[in-house]
């Protein structure tokens, strides 16, 4: 099929495509104990997770007393290191993920990633899950040096190009995702099961799911609304 209204849909990668918080909440906690802060429980993790790892354990250590007296790169380095080693113990697609991958394969769709994670771990993630021949680009917080994260349109613009150019959609679960599409002038979709930094409803995106299945009849209604 090849009468898809979108020749372009991109994701977001944690939250979004896929349910990394227990691996980050086990990656975070080691650094955490490192400098004696008290341990997140890992189902509370996802509260912290959006803009990458030094968003994330700047949240983290901002609930647990603050930044004072902490060697916040070396810190950061330490959570990095542990997460690659520790990258897929508990990740994988959120329900629905893989048929609907498979979907928008079918209609001629070049699939992309756009995440403000550090690219050489998303590849390895990917690797490691055996999703990566799916995508046409992967592109990472660190792929287009310093400002070219979310919510920044520069990844999602880069991310048209290296796919040949076309109609192109975003699919996202916080405001750093629905920023970026707004400021890459792209429509978006953002999931109600992701880790979500305000309420799905509130992220003013052009709609919103609950499920995977729901998302490519979500862009044809977005593609005739526009």
């Amino acid at each position: 099929m090849t009468d898809f209204p979108f020749q372009i849909v991109g994701f977001d990668l944690d939250g979004t495509l896929l349910d990394t918080a227990y691996d980050i909440g086990h990656a975070l906690n080691h650094a955490l104990t490192h400098v004696g802060r008290p341990l997140v429980p890992l189902d509370q993790a996802r509260r912290y997770i959006g803009g990458g790892s030094a968003q994330l354990l700047h949240n983290a250590l901002t609930a647990s007393g603050g930044l004072d007296g902490i060697d916040f790169p070396a810190l950061q380095e330490r959570l990095l290191a542990f997460y690659a080693e520790n990258i897929a113990r508990h990740t994988a697609l959120f329900p629905g993920g893989e048929a609907m991958l498979e979907a928008l394969a079918a209609r001629g769709v070049h699939l992309a990633i756009a995440t403000n994670k550090r690219e050489d771990l998303a590849r390895r993630l990917f690797d490691e899950l055996g999703l990566t021949s799916r995508f046409a680009t992967i592109i990472g917080g660190d792929t287009l040096g310093p400002g070219g994260a979310k919510p920044a349109p520069d990844m999602l613009h880069e991310m048209v190009a290296r796919c040949g150019g076309g109609r192109a959609a975003f699919v996202g679960d916080t405001t750093f995702d629905v920023g970026a599409a707004r400021a890459a002038g792209l429509p978006v979709v953002a999931v109600r099961f992701g880790f979500n930094d305000l309420p799905a409803d509130e992220l003013g995106a052009d709609a919103v799911i609950d499920h995977f299945d729901e998302l490519v009849p979500a862009l044809a209604r977005i593609a005739l609304e526009k």
